[in-house]
Order: C-alpha cells, then sequence, then structure tokens
C-alpha cells in the first residue's frame, strides 16, 4: 500500500506597497511562534543588497524582473525543503513582478515560463499591506534598498493590488495612522489565517 505524499508546508505571502509594514508583521509572527514558522525574506532586497543593477530601460527591467521571479520561486522552494514541517510567511511573492514589468502581467508570466493560475495556487494565503503612503505616512524604514517616492509607493501599491486581486483568499490590511495597531492588525489576520488553514479550512 502506497502511504500518502507528505502535505507541502502551509505557504502565505506577505505583500503591498513600499512601507506597507510586511517584513515588521512577519518577524513578529515568526518570533512569536518559534520553531513553527519560517521567514523565506524578499528577493528583490537581497539581490539589491548584492549589487543587483536596478536598470531604468525596459529590456533592463524585464531582466530584473526575470532574476528577482526565479530567485524568489527558489527561495521558497529550498525553504520549504528544509523546513517541511513550518509555516511558510513569505516577504512577497513571485507575483509581485507583475506589477513591475513594463509590458503587463500577461507578458510577465509568458516571460518567466508560468501562468498566473500556477503562481497563485503557489501560495494558501495572501495578505497585502496597504503603504503607508495611501493614508499620507511615512514610507520611510530600516529598508535601503527603497527608492520609491510616495507618489511612486501608492501607484505600486495599487498595481501590487491588482496583481493579486484574484487570489481566493486575499485579505486587505488597510492603512492605519498607527503603525502599531497596523502591525498587531496584520498579526491578527495572519494568526487566525493560520489557524483555519491548519484545521483544513
Amino acid at each position: 500500500m502506497t502511504s500518502p505524499a507528505p502535505r507541502r508546508p502551509l505557504r502565505i505571502v506577505l505583500t503591498g506597497g513600499p512601507g506597507g509594514g510586511k517584513t515588521t508583521a512577519a518577524d513578529l509572527f515568526r518570533r512569536e511562534i518559534g520553531d513553527r514558522a519560517a521567514l523565506v525574506p524578499e528577493a528583490a532586497t537581497l539581490l539589491y543588497a548584492g549589487g543587483f543593477p536596478r536598470p531604468a530601460d525596459p529590456e533592463g527591467r524585464r531582466a530584473l524582473q526575470r532574476a528577482i521571479y526565479h530567485v524568489q520561486a527558489n527561495l521558497e522552494d529550498v525553504v520549504a525543503r528544509r523546513h517541511p514541517e513550518r509555516i511558510l510567511l513569505c516577504d512577497r511573492g513571485t507575483i509581485d513582478g507583475a506589477a513591475y514589468w513594463p509590458d503587463g502581467d500577461g507578458a510577465f508570466f509568458d516571460a518567466v515560463g508560468t501562468s498566473e493560475a500556477r503562481e497563485l495556487a503557489r501560495y494558501d494565503a495572501v495578505i497585502f499591506f496597504e503603504t503607508a503612503a495611501a493614508g499620507g505616512g511615512s514610507i520611510e524604514g530600516n529598508n535601503p534598498t527603497r527608492i520609491e517616492n510616495p507618489a511612486e509607493a501608492v501607484a505600486l501599491d495599487r498595481a501590487l493590488r491588482e496583481a493579486w486581486r484574484a487570489h481566493p483568499r486575499f485579505t486587505l490590511v488597510p492603512h492605519d495612522p498607527s503603525f502599531f495597531r497596523k502591525i498587531m492588525r496584520g498579526f491578527s489576520v495572519i494568526e487566525a489565517l493560520v489557524a483555519q488553514l491548519q484545521d483544513g479550512g
């Protein structure tokens, strides 16, 4: 008798516009539940911190987003294999590249050899942290690779939300003048989703 295949780890992506608080919320949740979660860092930040250029021309932007996609996808898979028993909290996900692609999201999926449906199915849930710039708040933080101004942050936020809106478990954490209150709300959303998913909901 063949034994059933092991269930893959729960995979939750935290995304949103610059300065939304997703990285802070992910780190807080990981610290709270300890070894039950594994954090998958943001591929773009890793590449930029390592010296990967940020070209402005369309072909350069395409090359950049292809690189980010493949690093993100493989990084998630490596962490999943190393920690099959843990919840994966992904700081951004593979679909984010569609919001940065110069030719529209359909061209992005074709260019990286996948489809929107396949990438949506990678994740059990999506939690979207709206940028603080949407409410006139500051997006300054401890990420030295962030270069967007508030207007660009709002535009990216809208494009990212459009890219992820088709996921059946999409949850928005809206801007709040209190960053602490927003992070705690996001934490509660993550906690509730994990409980629901682990119960098979």
